[in-house]
């Protein structure tokens, strides 16, 4: 048995499928939710599944959850908190773009320190970022959250090379698109901001997340393989079928030239796609 597993942003999407998932196979699992609100719900639920979940309130951001988080023996830890904010990058407010790295790169590092610094203390120990197709590509309008999963891809890089000599090993999870709720709501935190509407250069209720979207079951298999570390990949692309689509378009950027002028396609398909359109069988 793997433990004990941190998972942070246990409260919805991946994180909390998969805590449910190990401690329904009888692993010892720390469920971290943002809010306290969180804490209760995720309990009840792992109540109803007849399963046994400890359950923290884990902000990423705050400095009080982190150092709390350190106190705990942790053997296998998911970076799985974020957030997605949606927007041209010249139209996304600026406290809007810096919560975007706050919480998915600054508290993930930070907590990663804590822990990784014990983990190579007893010589063993294995931390899982969960990245995304958008640490390795981007999109239109989400270039704020696509900026920070490549940050996130840096990090992780630079960390496996780091802690190889302590016996801890690093690993990614690159999600697609997939069909949680997740890359939809991406598209709606225009809502949110604090600016002037007229001052945008896009009417963001026209808009949507341009991807059909898959079947979230792969990721949920995938991630408790690699924290079990029964599969050793350093980085793990789903769905598979995307993944000579996503080096095509990373081999596409050394021949890439200026633009035409002209909307891209992948744009004009924001406005043309229905939101949560899931990929046809």
């Amino acid at each position: 048995m793997a433990g004990p597993i941190l998972i942070t942003g246990a409260g919805s999407g991946f994180g909390k499928e998969v805590a449910l998932r190990l401690a329904q196979a009888g692993h010892e699992v720390i469920a971290g939710v943002e809010i306290i609100a969180q804490v209760g719900v995720l309990r009840a639920e792992a109540q109803e599944r007849g399963v046994e979940l400890r359950v923290e309130k884990l902000d990423v951001t705050d400095p009080g959850d982190r150092e709390n988080a350190w106190t705990w023996n942790v053997e296998v830890l998911l970076n799985n908190a974020g957030v997605s904010e949606g927007g041209a990058t010249v139209d996304i407010p600026e406290e809007r773009l810096r919560r975007q790295f706050e919480v998915n790169v600054f508290g993930p590092v930070l907590l990663t320190q804590g822990i990784a610094r014990r983990m190579a203390a007893r010589r063993n120990g294995r931390i899982v970022f969960m990245s995304s197709v958008a640490g390795l590509t981007v999109d239109p309008f989400t270039g704020a959250y696509a900026g920070s999963k490549h940050a996130v891809e840096a990090f992780a890089d630079a960390l496996d090379q780091e802690l190889a000599e302590f016996g801890v090993t690093v690993a990614t999870i690159n999600p697609g698109p997939f069909l949680t709720g997740f890359n939809d709501t991406m598209f709606e935190t225009w809502k949110e901001w604090r600016d002037d509407p007229a001052d945008r250069l896009f009417d963001y209720a026209e808009l949507a997340f341009p991807h059909e979207q898959y079947d979230p079951e792969p990721v949920y298999q995938r991630t408790v393989q690699v924290l079990l570390g029964e599969d050793r990949r350093y980085r793990n692309l789903l769905p598979a079928e995307m993944e000579p689509q996503v080096r095509e378009q990373i081999d596409a950027q050394w021949d890439r030239q200026l633009n035409d002028g002209h909307r891209p396609d992948l744009l004009q398909k924001a406005y043309d796609l229905a939101p949560a359109t899931p990929i046809e069988a």
